[in-house]
């Protein structure tokens, strides 16, 4: 089979390299699928520079979110068992934790719906307990996470606000539902936030960005209002004031979603079957702005490292694009 490998830790698209190899043989617990669509992830990127908290044996294999297919047919999505990755024709994943692709859904659509997703029902649902009628403000809103929150924060009655950085990014979180898009690059994310919610600032604040972020987030967060922390793509990691969650009256939650497979999987399976019924009646559907064959994985990892991406980019097999 063809699959791309990590010998030593950089830059994507300087360390990814597509090589020949033999299928990985599938331990105790698990199963071969044969990939039919990988989805790129920014954890994807910092497993190539060795910056993610799971530091796989080198040589690997990235690929965190995969659509694939059993042995006997079935259609699924999973999470693959590192270091057997999933930009590669066959992958590993645990049996016990396959889930049925939604059959709502292509196969780029399917592999992207499982972490972005599950992160944003997580963090809205289960940490934040977003309810009707309030204000989610979304960092990063065209992202692969941010897109997820945007849709998901619209399924639940939510004003959902999306932050992005330039003109193409806000074009494309119009689209996805944003009630208020807020370009950082040309606008005070803070006053314009304030301004929009009458100096109330918002409810729920989904956060996948970190640094200035994080900063903009404690100023404009609402009374009783909770900070969801799911991820750093800014690269720098902030210290909270807790001193100042005090005083304004607001909570900070982290969310580390892997967390969930070990510590509670039934929860995950039923945030799978309320994702699967979101997308059957068409209230989410993943944004896959590009589709690319396998021998292109690498470059489209780069581009989401670079984080010029939108949406989801998904590495298609070339037999069922």
């Amino acid at each position: 089979m063809q699959a791309w490998q990590v010998h030593e830790n950089g830059e994507p698209g300087e360390v990814m390299r597509l090589a020949d190899m033999a299928p990985p043989t599938p331990g105790e617990g698990q199963v071969l699928l044969r990939v039919r669509a990988a989805a790129v992830n920014f954890p994807d990127a910092l497993l190539c520079r060795g910056q993610y908290q799971v530091r796989p044996p080198l040589p690997f294999t990235p690929g965190v979110e995969v659509c694939a297919e059993t042995e006997d047919g079935r259609r699924v999505i999973a999470t693959p068992v590192l270091p057997h990755g999933g930009f590669a024709e066959y992958t590993l994943a645990h049996t016990a934790a396959l889930l049925p692709a939604p059959e709502a859904l292509d196969d780029a659509r399917a592999a992207a719906l499982h972490i972005g997703y599950q992160t944003g029902w997580f963090g809205l649902h289960r940490r934040a307990r977003l309810e009707a009628g309030e204000t989610l403000l979304v960092h990063a809103a065209a992202g692969g996470v941010g897109s997820a929150a945007v849709q998901l924060g619209k399924a639940a009655g939510a004003t959902v606000i999306g932050v992005v950085g330039g003109p193409e990014k806000a074009a494309v979180a119009r689209e996805l539902g944003c009630d208020l898009v807020i370009d950082r690059k040309s606008e005070d994310v803070i006053a314009t936030v304030k301004e929009a919610t009458g100096g109330r600032g918002a409810d729920v604040i989904y956060d996948p960005v970190g640094g200035t972020a994080y900063t903009q987030s404690t100023k404009v967060v609402a009374f009783e209002g909770r900070i969801v922390v799911v991820g750093f793509a800014s690269g720098t990691i902030p210290s909270a004031a807790l001193n100042h969650a005090l005083v304004k009256n607001y909570a900070v939650l982290g969310l580390h979603w892997g967390l969930y497979n070990t510590k509670n999987p039934e929860l995950v399976q039923h945030c799978h079957e309320q994702l699967t019924e979101l997308a059957a009646r068409g209230a989410i559907s993943p944004l896959v702005s590009e589709r690319v064959p396998l021998d292109r994985a690498a470059a489209a990892v780069q581009k989401v490292a670079d984080g010029t991406s939108t949406g989801r980019i998904a590495v298609v097999m070339e037999e069922t694009a």
